[in-house]
Protein backbone atom coordinates (compact mmCIF):
# COMPACT_ATOMS: atom_id res chain seq x y z
CA UNK A 1 0.00 0.00 0.00
CA UNK A 2 1.41 3.39 -1.00
CA UNK A 3 0.90 5.86 1.85
CA UNK A 4 1.01 9.56 1.11
CA UNK A 5 0.05 12.67 3.03
CA UNK A 6 -2.93 14.78 2.06
CA UNK A 7 -0.94 18.00 1.92
CA UNK A 8 2.64 18.82 0.98
CA UNK A 9 5.28 19.92 3.46
CA UNK A 10 4.17 23.25 4.97
CA UNK A 11 7.78 24.55 5.30
CA UNK A 12 7.89 26.23 1.86
CA UNK A 13 4.65 28.07 2.65
CA UNK A 14 5.65 29.09 6.19
CA UNK A 15 9.46 29.05 6.52
CA UNK A 16 9.32 31.04 9.77
CA UNK A 17 7.63 28.12 11.55
CA UNK A 18 10.85 26.10 11.51
CA UNK A 19 12.59 28.62 13.72
CA UNK A 20 9.58 28.93 15.98
CA UNK A 21 9.30 25.16 16.39
CA UNK A 22 13.02 24.85 17.20
CA UNK A 23 12.79 27.66 19.76
CA UNK A 24 9.78 26.07 21.43
CA UNK A 25 11.52 22.68 21.55
CA UNK A 26 14.58 24.28 23.16
CA UNK A 27 12.36 26.09 25.68
CA UNK A 28 10.58 22.93 26.85
CA UNK A 29 13.82 20.97 27.12
CA UNK A 30 15.06 23.35 29.82
CA UNK A 31 15.64 20.59 32.39
CA UNK A 32 12.78 21.41 34.74
CA UNK A 33 10.71 18.50 33.41
CA UNK A 34 12.48 15.35 32.24
CA UNK A 35 12.45 14.87 28.47
CA UNK A 36 10.95 11.43 29.07
CA UNK A 37 7.94 12.99 30.82
CA UNK A 38 7.44 15.40 27.94
CA UNK A 39 7.62 12.47 25.52
CA UNK A 40 5.06 10.50 27.53
CA UNK A 41 2.73 13.52 27.55
CA UNK A 42 3.13 13.98 23.79
CA UNK A 43 2.39 10.31 23.22
CA UNK A 44 -0.73 10.48 25.41
CA UNK A 45 -2.03 13.48 23.49
CA UNK A 46 -1.46 11.62 20.22
CA UNK A 47 -3.47 8.71 21.60
CA UNK A 48 -6.30 10.93 22.83
CA UNK A 49 -6.72 12.69 19.49
CA UNK A 50 -6.37 9.42 17.56
CA UNK A 51 -3.33 10.45 15.55
CA UNK A 52 -1.35 7.55 14.13
CA UNK A 53 1.32 10.01 13.02
CA UNK A 54 1.85 11.31 16.57
CA UNK A 55 1.63 7.93 18.29
CA UNK A 56 4.17 6.39 15.90
CA UNK A 57 6.44 9.45 16.07
CA UNK A 58 6.35 9.86 19.85
CA UNK A 59 6.76 6.11 20.46
CA UNK A 60 9.83 6.15 18.20
CA UNK A 61 11.31 9.16 20.00
CA UNK A 62 10.74 7.47 23.37
CA UNK A 63 12.33 4.21 22.15
CA UNK A 64 15.34 6.07 20.80
CA UNK A 65 15.71 7.77 24.20
CA UNK A 66 15.80 4.35 25.90
CA UNK A 67 12.25 4.10 27.24
CA UNK A 68 11.03 0.56 27.85
CA UNK A 69 8.33 -1.01 25.72
CA UNK A 70 6.26 -1.53 28.86
CA UNK A 71 6.21 2.19 29.66
CA UNK A 72 5.46 3.18 26.07
CA UNK A 73 2.62 0.68 25.74
CA UNK A 74 1.24 1.48 29.20
CA UNK A 75 0.77 5.19 28.46
CA UNK A 76 -2.69 4.31 27.12
CA UNK A 77 -3.62 2.81 30.49
CA UNK A 78 -1.35 4.88 32.72
CA UNK A 79 -3.86 5.23 35.58
CA UNK A 80 -3.45 1.62 36.69
CA UNK A 81 -0.04 0.88 35.18
CA UNK A 82 2.79 0.39 37.71
CA UNK A 83 5.46 1.98 35.48
CA UNK A 84 5.08 5.69 36.18
CA UNK A 85 6.26 8.04 38.91
CA UNK A 86 3.84 10.34 40.67
CA UNK A 87 5.13 13.42 38.75
CA UNK A 88 4.67 11.53 35.45
CA UNK A 89 1.13 10.60 36.48
CA UNK A 90 0.34 14.24 37.23
CA UNK A 91 1.74 15.27 33.82
CA UNK A 92 -0.36 12.60 32.07
CA UNK A 93 -3.43 13.65 34.04
CA UNK A 94 -2.86 17.28 33.02
CA UNK A 95 -2.57 16.18 29.38
CA UNK A 96 -5.87 14.31 29.60
CA UNK A 97 -7.54 17.21 31.39
CA UNK A 98 -6.46 19.69 28.72
CA UNK A 99 -7.56 17.41 25.86
CA UNK A 100 -10.80 16.06 27.29
CA UNK A 101 -14.02 18.00 27.90
CA UNK A 102 -15.22 17.99 31.48
CA UNK A 103 -19.00 18.40 31.52
CA UNK A 104 -18.87 18.78 35.31
CA UNK A 105 -16.61 21.84 35.33
CA UNK A 106 -13.15 23.09 34.50
CA UNK A 107 -10.82 20.92 32.50
CA UNK A 108 -8.02 21.59 34.99
CA UNK A 109 -9.73 22.03 38.33
CA UNK A 110 -7.97 23.68 41.28
CA UNK A 111 -7.55 20.29 42.96
CA UNK A 112 -5.52 18.92 40.03
CA UNK A 113 -3.49 22.11 39.83
CA UNK A 114 -2.72 21.88 43.57
CA UNK A 115 -1.58 18.28 43.21
CA UNK A 116 0.64 19.35 40.33
CA UNK A 117 2.28 22.06 42.46
CA UNK A 118 3.39 19.34 44.89
CA UNK A 119 5.63 17.94 42.14
CA UNK A 120 6.42 20.87 39.86
CA UNK A 121 7.53 24.43 40.56
CA UNK A 122 6.19 27.35 38.52
CA UNK A 123 8.82 27.06 35.77
CA UNK A 124 8.15 23.33 35.46
CA UNK A 125 4.40 23.93 35.29
CA UNK A 126 5.00 26.47 32.53
CA UNK A 127 7.24 23.92 30.82
CA UNK A 128 4.46 21.31 30.91
CA UNK A 129 2.01 23.93 29.66
CA UNK A 130 4.30 24.79 26.74
CA UNK A 131 4.89 21.09 26.02
CA UNK A 132 1.13 20.66 25.72
CA UNK A 133 0.90 23.78 23.57
CA UNK A 134 3.61 22.39 21.30
CA UNK A 135 1.88 19.06 20.67
CA UNK A 136 -1.54 20.72 20.41
CA UNK A 137 -0.17 23.04 17.72
CA UNK A 138 0.82 20.01 15.67
CA UNK A 139 -2.40 18.02 16.25
CA UNK A 140 -4.30 19.78 13.41
CA UNK A 141 -1.26 19.27 11.17
CA UNK A 142 -1.44 15.54 11.83
CA UNK A 143 -5.19 15.08 11.56
CA UNK A 144 -5.75 17.36 8.56
CA UNK A 145 -2.56 16.95 6.52
CA UNK A 146 -2.00 13.31 7.60
CA UNK A 147 1.80 13.17 7.32
CA UNK A 148 3.20 9.70 6.70
CA UNK A 149 3.60 7.86 10.04
CA UNK A 150 7.17 6.78 10.72
CA UNK A 151 8.67 8.62 7.76
CA UNK A 152 11.76 10.71 8.51
CA UNK A 153 11.14 14.42 9.00
CA UNK A 154 11.17 16.19 5.66
CA UNK A 155 9.97 13.02 3.94
CA UNK A 156 6.62 12.64 5.67
CA UNK A 157 4.68 14.85 3.27
CA UNK A 158 3.91 14.40 -0.38
CA UNK A 159 6.07 16.40 -2.78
Amino acid sequence: MDITSRLPDPAPFFPELGGWAATLSKAILNGTVPASTIGLVHLRVGQIVGSTYHTVRQSGILRKAGESEERIIAVASWRDAPYFTEPERIALELAEAVCTPNPAGERVPDELYQRATAHYDEKALWTLTLALAQIMFFVPVAVIAKPIPGAPLGKNYRP
